[in-house]
């Protein structure tokens, strides 16, 4: 029993000792980063095989913007899905200020999943 709790407590205290040096600055002179608090929103749905195409709208909050992913240009957004169905954001559907649709195609297996996630910068710049 010693022999199995020892290598736990050396990999927990491995574990805390890098959760503690990423809290450090690395470089004493370094500007704090940037970030806005961000908030989620998401739509998602579930097909059966042989289901056709499925859309759904990811709601927009009142006040807020769609974030860009930090460093880029492009909408801060994750899809995610299981089965066989390919998904995006519908483009033809999507203006990214008014309205965000997901879509996904027929379902190919079993059953399909998706959801389509969206952040929002709601800080009032």
């Amino acid at each position: 029993m010693r022999v199995t709790s020892q290598p736990f407590a050396v990999f927990f205290t491995g574990l805390a000792i890098c959760a503690g040096a990423s809290l450090m600055p690395s470089h004493p002179s370094a500007q704090p980063m940037q970030s806005s608090a961000t908030t989620e929103k998401s739509c998602s749905f579930g097909m059966a095989k042989g289901d056709g195409a499925q859309t759904c709208t990811v709601p927009i909050p009142v006040g807020c913007v769609v974030a860009n992913f930090p460093g880029s240009t492009k909408p801060w957004t994750t899809i995610s899905k299981g089965g066989k169905t390919f998904c995006r954001f519908d483009e033809k559907q999507t203006d990214w200020k008014t309205k965000i649709t997901g879509a996904c195609e027929r379902c190919n297996s079993g059953q399909c999943s998706a959801q389509f996630s969206v952040r929002f910068d709601c800080s009032g710049r």
